[in-house]
């Protein structure tokens, strides 16, 4: 199977839109409404990272269960993304992101209100599947409705509100730990947080549109055609009906939308290998120890409680601002080779991490060694390594499998997360947090070789250009 990333042929030159300014607010708020999603992927899971000390004495939770607590999320996760991608294509994007809505703010509730382990579990699970099909569908749904030169701009915005919610979250942790951080369950009221997100969304979709693209898989032209008139000018809007159009019926006729279709076509099973390789990538990283874990981390360094929660904001602003330099890089250089440079430099940063936890003597100086490299490490992966991947999940699949395809990868990143998640705090127990981190720098290496062998560009090609480039490729 030869699917290196020999596509060098250059981009096809998409022109600038001559859309009214209208258009251009109309296309804004419709990202802004989508991405509120984002918001509460983010939150949701960075929550976690100040509550669990507090929770772990109030449920007296022990390494194993802390690690359930933080995982079945994950494990809900996968199993929304699969079930977010599905019901997407067959129901629509907007309606699944209204059903979204609702499932993040019941999750969110089970979660505060839960009196013991195994209720927050089954919350935290039921959140999960709010924050995978999130993951899948959202980003979709952004790059249906964009235009082809600003699609890596927009579907990034929703990488921005996922690290925002994080900053939030981790922000709101640390308020709300020194305000009350001696009351009996003071995490209840970090996690009650993610319902106002949550009515935000709901109540934003409602009059949002549907995506253009969804409407023409469904042989639902003129509704197509009304929708790209709200975000692009009347000329483009039609040009792109017609693209649209003509691969919707080609689409069509070779019924191509499920399992059957991935098993019997092989270049859409070499492209979903591309697919399942991206997004582990994604995740080998260990991004989501640092996001998880972080505050137990620098409190392992050598910081205090309180100082480690205040400490860890600064991971969270990093983020934020590397996300605003990865929306800038992905306006102007190539997919392929950022997600290298991602690579390279979030290797680096785990190997320091490690050796400075070996070397230094305990001690302010490790402390502050260590939160220098987790912030160089976020600097990296949300500044390149996560905006590429999701970008790239969202382009990749044909049309009318757009939500499965990303939703069965998604599965493999999320199953990805679920595994790193529940046995990082055993590794640490076992052998030690600088070896752990070394085994992320070796599973690096091999990430690294990966991209380069495999992963194709997509980088200036409409969706319905680089469908029938990597037709042609994999095939």
């Amino acid at each position: 199977m030869d699917v290196r990333n020999d596509m060098t042929n250059a981009p096809a030159t998409v022109a600038a839109d001559d859309a009214p300014p209208a258009v251009s607010r109309r296309l804004r708020l419709i990202t802004v409404i989508a991405t509120f999603g984002g918001l509460l992927f983010g939150y949701d899971t960075g929550v976690i990272n100040g509550a669990l000390p507090y929770m772990t004495d109030d449920l007296g939770l022990t390494p194993f269960t802390e690690g359930m607590v933080t995982s079945s999320l994950l494990l809900g996760a996968a199993l929304g993304a699969v079930t977010g991608g599905r019901l997407s294509d067959a129901r629509g994007r907007r309606r699944t992101i209204l059903v979204l809505a609702v499932v993040f703010f019941v999750g969110a509730l089970g979660c505060t209100l839960a009196p013991n382990t195994a209720v927050m579990v089954v919350a935290r699970f039921v959140l999960g599947l709010a924050v995978g099909g999130a993951s899948v569908t959202v980003p979709v749904y952004l790059a249906e409705i964009s235009p082809a030169e600003r699609r890596g701009a927009l579907v990034t915005r929703n990488e921005l509100m996922i690290v925002s919610g994080q900053l939030l979250a981790f922000t709101s942790n640390a308020i709300i730990a020194r305000v009350g951080g001696e009351s009996g369950g003071v995490w209840r009221y970090m996690l009650v947080l993610a319902t106002i997100p949550a009515v935000v969304l709901w109540f934003g979709m409602l009059v949002m549109p549907e995506s253009p693209r969804w409407l023409a898989s469904k042989t639902r032209f003129s509704e197509a055609l009304e929708v790209l008139k709200q975000v692009r000018s009347q000329q483009r809007a039609e040009a792109e009906l017609r693209e649209v159009s003509a691969l919707a019926v080609k689409e069509d006729q070779q019924k191509l939308g499920g399992w059957q279709d991935m098993k019997s076509t092989p270049w859409l099973r070499r492209l979903m290998f591309v697919g399942f390789g991206i997004a582990i990538v994604q995740q080998i990283t260990g991004v989501n120890t640092i996001m998880y874990y972080g505050t137990q981390i620098l409190t392992d360094a050598g910081f205090t409680a309180d100082s480690a929660l205040t400490a860890n904001i600064a991971n969270g602003v990093i983020s934020v601002l590397a996300t605003f330099v990865g929306i800038w890089l992905l306006g102007r250089v190539n997919r392929r080779p950022m997600l290298m440079t991602g690579q390279i430099g979030t290797t680096a940063a785990l190997l320091l991490i490690g050796v400075f936890s070996l070397v230094l003597p305990s001690g302010d100086g490790r402390a502050f060694a260590v939160l220098a490299m987790t912030v160089t490490f976020l600097a990296f992966q949300q500044g390149a390594i996560s905006p590429v991947t999701w970008l790239m999940l969202s382009e990749i699949f044909p049309m009318r499998m757009r939500g499965f395809g990303m939703g069965v990868a998604a599965v493999v990143l999320w199953l990805t997360n679920f595994a790193i998640g529940l046995v990082f705090p055993s590794l640490v127990s076992g052998i030690g947090i600088s070896n752990t981190f070394f085994l992320f720098v070796v599973a690096g290496v091999f990430s690294l070789a990966f991209v380069k062998l495999y992963v194709p560009e997509t980088k200036g090609r409409t969706l319905e250009t680089l469908e029938a480039e990597l037709r042609a490729r994999f095939s």
